[in-house]
């Protein structure tokens, strides 16, 4: 097995940690095949290991195949590698143009030309637990795209997607800044509104759920879906009623020039905002009247750093090189994960080919493991199940082609994915 990862840019890696980890499980399994006194099992390390050369997609960009022998079968998946060094590579945040809308990968990959690239957050799937309720579509976590903040994190309790781990919330993110260097952060919402009663503070930016008490603010950025999904659940129970105390006004620069006793739907003019309350925040927003002077001011907060181009939500499953304590390691699905080697410089992104098709799944806490043998020291853990989906562009090709095998049998429609550009 290959000791060092080349790089797009023709550098290498060495990997010795992960590497070490596989050769000390082969070792010890021959070892106790030879004395008798024992047979390969689930306790032992996975093996992982590439399956042919890499591709050179484009000048910084390779693409390859692996498999990796894990607790519950062989699992085969998809990676690109992304030299962030070469300054003809850039990443940014894929989305269908608005908040709460929907498109496949490969249809969000061709209409910017990106080379390759794998979709991205959990998000508001569903609605069964709210009949006569839209499902939005939107993110769970905050987005950036270009350099443009285009929303918050839900409260915890109404994330989609598995349990977080100990420590870890809804506004952490994986992002690239515009230092091109890619990081581990958490953002938060700071934002107030401003009228003649006084300041208000500002709980939601164009999230599918805004805390109990809260006044959300959405922009066009949002799309036309319905705001009623805005005002359901609590901040810990996803399922729990929509709330019967709502309200919404419109402000439009500046000027309050519209209320409404519920959260309406359809487009958001230029130059507006529309606020949504409930509970307490629905109480402060009927206070307002048509005419009223409003400003809203907003921004996410970076823990770490500051100036991300892009940023995108998913849950930490691995920093320093090792698996986050608490992590799943019983229940085995189709994953996509994105992470980072060389001190930010190489981006990997992964995703596995359908149950369906291989039979096999990873943990949580074997796609750490994966992602830390690959060359990673921090990943995050992205949508999996039916949403793991990883797309390139060979050389000279005008579209992208889907690489794993996705587990419904065909792409399925997120709100945002991980592009990858590379300039000739």
């Amino acid at each position: 097995m290959l000791r060092q990862l080349c790089l797009p840019s023709g550098g290498t890696v060495t990997r010795h940690a992960g590497r070490a980890r596989v050769a000390l499980s082969a070792l010890a399994t021959l070892g106790a095949l030879i004395a008798g006194t024992g047979t390969a099992g689930a306790a032992e390390a996975p093996a992982f290991r590439y399956d042919g050369d890499a591709t050179r997609l484009a000048q910084g960009v390779q693409y390859r195949e692996f498999s990796y022998d894990a607790s519950h079968g062989q699992a085969h998946g998809h990676l690109l590698t992304v030299d962030l060094r070469d300054p003809r590579v850039s990443v940014d945040l894929l989305t269908p143009g608005a908040v709460a809308a929907r498109a496949p990968v490969s249809r969000l990959a061709d209409a910017r030309g990106a080379v390759g690239g794998v979709n991205a957050d959990f998000f508001n799937i569903s609605e069964t637990q709210h009949p006569g309720v839209d499902a939005t579509g939107a993110a769970d976590g905050p987005e950036i795209a270009s350099g443009k903040q285009l929303k918050a994190a839900v409260p915890d309790g109404q994330r989609f997607g598995p349990s977080l781990p100990p420590g870890t919330t809804a506004e952490d993110v994986l992002g690239v800044g515009t230092d091109r260097t890619a990081r581990l952060d958490r953002l938060t919402l700071s934002g107030t509104v401003h009228s003649p009663l006084g300041d208000l503070k500002l709980r939601g930016f164009n999230q599918y759920a805004i805390p109990v008490d809260g006044v959300g603010a959405y922009t066009p950025a949002w799309g036309t879906a319905s705001r009623v999904r805005a005002t359901c659940g609590t901040d810990t129970v996803r399922a729990a009623p929509c709330s019967d105390d709502t309200y919404e006004v419109t402000v439009r620069h500046d000027r309050v020039t519209g209320v409404a006793g519920s959260p309406g739907r359809g487009a958001i003019a230029a130059g507006s905002v529309v606020l949504v309350g409930r509970e307490a925040g629905a109480d402060a927003l009927r206070k307002l009247e048509v005419g009223d002077k409003v400003s809203v001011s907003r921004r996410l907060l970076a823990a770490r750093h500051s100036g991300y181009r892009f940023a995108v939500g998913g849950f930490p499953v691995l920093r320093g090189g090792s698996p986050l304590s608490g992590l799943d390691n019983g229940t085995a699905a189709t994953r996509t994960s994105a992470g980072f080697g060389d001190g930010g410089r190489v981006l990997y992104l992964l995703a596995l080919d359908g149950n369906a098709e291989t039979g096999a799944g990873l943990t949580i806490l074997e796609l750490a493991s994966l992602m830390s043998d690959i060359g990673a020291s921090a990943a995050v853990n992205l949508d999996g199940g039916g949403s793991s989906t990883l797309v390139s562009r060979d050389p000279g090709a005008s579209h992208v082609t889907v690489r794993n095998h996705p587990s419904g049998g065909a792409e399925r429609a997120v709100p945002n994915a991980i592009g990858v550009f590379s300039r000739p």
